[in-house]
């Protein structure tokens, strides 16, 4: 029988190498002019830097490297050239071969810190909890207990799972990409009329990007930066355990208050019922299967090194081995079915590299003078200014540089080492004026490219990016009000007032 049509031509694939070139970065989800424009850049700016730059007055040779090793990094970050894993390894490498910092063993030296386990034990906790089950469970559980009729009142519900989750999940990104398929799900039962459209963009960027990112600032774990912060602070003889950490960051949860009335008033949602939201997380919720004694036993073992976290000055167990100590008991043989590369295929393997390879830079900044040449760079702006004013400038201009990048991670690397060498040249608290500056860097609401949690609530497709940005620029100057007016009070409270650098430490054993 013969055909009566033409058979169809198979699509031929690129020619050319420069061709399958540019293909192969495009059907990596990337931009093939981004990309490759960056990586161009990155890298020359790193040769001229370290082979063409006068030596700059003050600095070292081992310094001159860390800076274009810095200023590469930056630049592969911004441009998102390779992935952010892969840099985090490659800065250890680079740190050796330019004579900045030897042997590997010190050039590594981010791998190997207690931050860095604490973390790879959250992380494989988190994996667990989502190979279970148990995360999308808890929020269905937490949304269905409160029942919520109100956009407002959906908000609200969201933020309180965003919390618990904070304790659970380890990163923003993460918390966001778990609720995600909750919040669609809420945000697709309303209709396609103006009000109902704003209340869908006001919970999506509320609850994904907000509440990820206020919730995450209190719980040392939460939030990676967080851990940065805490390790290069140690290394001044500042030790911050779990509970510290929470005593002096829980504040920032009243920010949410304010920032849920502001989205409130921009979107105009005040009293919009969301009944259609409630429906569907009842619906959801009793599609779960009944809890199993293998989610009693990873909610158990979790508690019990949450309690050790809480009570790690009584017991003198650090939080990174109280949480490789409850790891060890949920990989007793026979406890659980699952195998290992259901947990391996969940963890964050890359991002744990990114901030090891962050932590590396940031120690290599602080070794060979960089930090502190840095500080020199940008000390003369704040002569002659007052404490609030050194604050302020410092708040806004951190707003104005994560404009172009992506990961907070790779952003407080690179700021947190500078902020503390820069405290005692302008008067300050070394511990208050870094967390005060470093926070804002977390609350970079302008571009949903700002923050990777900001992407994820993106692709839910309800909110543009104008929408975005028009209540960004306000939420922004929310948290510098709120750090400079509430933060700094809270500070001085407990102890570390930003405007007394000869202030005890207040956790002194």
């Amino acid at each position: 029988m013969e055909s009566t049509g033409q058979a169809e031509a198979p699509s031929e694939a690129p020619s050319g190498f420069a061709a399958r070139w540019l293909s192969n970065v495009k059907e990596s989800g990337r931009s093939p002019a981004k990309t490759l424009i960056g990586f161009c850049i990155a890298w020359l700016a790193f040769f001229l830097i370290l082979h063409v730059m006068p030596k700059p007055a003050g600095l070292t040779p081992a310094g001159q490297a860390t800076l274009a090793i810095m200023i590469w990094a930056c630049l592969i970050w911004i441009f998102e050239a390779i992935p952010v894993g892969v840099s985090g390894l490659l800065i250890p490498m680079l740190l050796v071969l330019t004579d900045a910092v030897k042997p590997i063993s010190a050039a590594a030296s981010g791998f190997v810190t207690p931050v860095t386990f604490l973390c790879l034990a959250a992380f494989i906790f988190a994996a667990i909890m989502q190979a279970a089950g148990l995360d999308r469970r808890l929020a269905l559980a937490l949304l269905h207990g409160v029942k919520a009729a109100t956009v407002n009142g959906v908000i609200w519900a969201l933020f309180a799972v965003n919390f618990v989750l904070s304790f659970i999940i380890p990163a923003a990104n993460a918390r966001a990409a778990t609720l995600l398929p909750v919040v669609n799900g809420i945000a697709a039962l309303f209709g396609d009329s103006e009000q109902e459209r704003a209340a869908k963009k006001a919970i999506v960027i509320q609850s994904l990007v907000y509440g990820s990112m206020i919730s995450g600032m209190c719980i040392l774990t939460a939030h990676l930066p967080n851990a940065i912060i805490v390790g290069l602070l140690a290394k001044q003889g500042y030790a911050i355990s779990y509970w510290q950490w929470f005593t002096l960051q829980w504040p920032y949860l009243g920010m949410f208050v304010i920032t849920q009335w502001w989205v409130q008033t921009f979107f105009k949602t005040r009293g919009v019922t969301a009944k259609g939201g409630v429906q569907a997380i009842e619906r959801e919720y009793r599609e779960l299967p009944p809890m199993g004694q293998s989610d009693l036993l990873i909610l158990a073992a979790f508690a019990f090194v949450a309690l050790m976290w809480v009570f790690e000055k009584q017991t003198g167990i650090a939080s990174q081995n109280a949480a490789l100590i409850g790891l060890a008991t949920l990989f007793i043989p026979g406890l659980f079915n699952f195998k290992w590369k259901e947990i391996q295929d969940r963890t964050i393997w890359g991002t744990l590299l990114l901030l090891a390879g962050a932590l590396s830079l940031s120690d290599a900044m602080g070794q060979t003078g960089v930090a502190q040449w840095l500080a020199d760079v940008i000390y003369p702006v704040t002569i002659g200014r007052s404490w609030w004013m050194v604050l302020l400038i410092l708040l806004v201009g951190t707003h104005v540089m994560r404009l172009g990048m992506l990961s907070n991670v790779a952003s407080i690397a690179m700021i947190a080492p500078i902020l503390i060498a820069m405290a005692p040249k302008v008067g300050l608290h070394p511990v208050s004026f870094t967390m005060l500056i470093s926070d804002t860097d977390s609350f970079a609401y302008i571009l949903p490219t700002q923050i990777t949690a900001a992407v994820i609530a993106y692709s839910s497709g309800t909110f543009s990016i104008t929408d975005y940005a028009k209540v960004g620029v306000v939420s922004v100057l929310i948290a510098i009000a709120y750090g400079l007016i509430v933060m700094v009070q809270w500070y001085a409270f407990m102890g570390i007032p930003v405007w007394d650098p000869s202030a005890p430490w207040p956790f002194a054993k």
